[in-house]
């Protein structure tokens, strides 16, 4: 391979925003699903709504490379989604459905305002990814001026 052929490119570069781009937008995904149920105290199987964790992974772009700058290009992806085990809170309201015999109904153990950051986290993560994106575009056509 020749020393221009082991650079990383254009197209990695790409490849690295886009993954940071999925990612976020899974990341969202999940989080929506935890404000959506923040009061959601019986599910499917009975029990309140569990906080939901996406996990990220980062992956080489070129493994194999002898090369160590473009071993320590990456990417990121969400690999699963795990349930947060914390308890949720216990509310006092004996007059709600799902209430213990002691009156006691458990709540979802999502927090709305470290939600919302989160989703605020996510979402300049994801505005970051489109600019770096646009910026790659520009350089590209840049490049492409110059060599005509």
């Amino acid at each position: 391979m020749s020393a221009i052929g082991a650079t990383p490119g254009i197209f990695t570069a790409l490849e690295v925003a886009g993954s940071g781009l999925s990612a976020e937008r899974a990341r969202m995904n999940v989080i929506a699903s935890n404000l959506a149920n923040a009061r959601t105290t019986r599910g499917a199987d009975g029990q309140p709504y569990r906080r939901l964790d996406p996990v990220f992974q980062s992956r080489s772009v070129s493994p194999g490379s002898f090369d160590p700058v473009l071993r320590s290009i990456k990417t990121v992806e969400m690999t699963r989604v795990q349930p947060d085990q914390t308890p949720g809170q216990l509310v006092y309201d004996p007059q709600h459905p799902d209430a213990d015999a002691a009156g006691y109904v458990e709540l979802p153990n999502v927090n709305v305002v470290t939600e919302m950051v989160n989703m605020m986290t996510a979402s300049r993560a994801y505005e970051a990814g489109v600019t770096s994106i646009e910026s790659i575009k520009q350089m590209a056509a840049s490049a492409l001026r110059i060599g005509r």
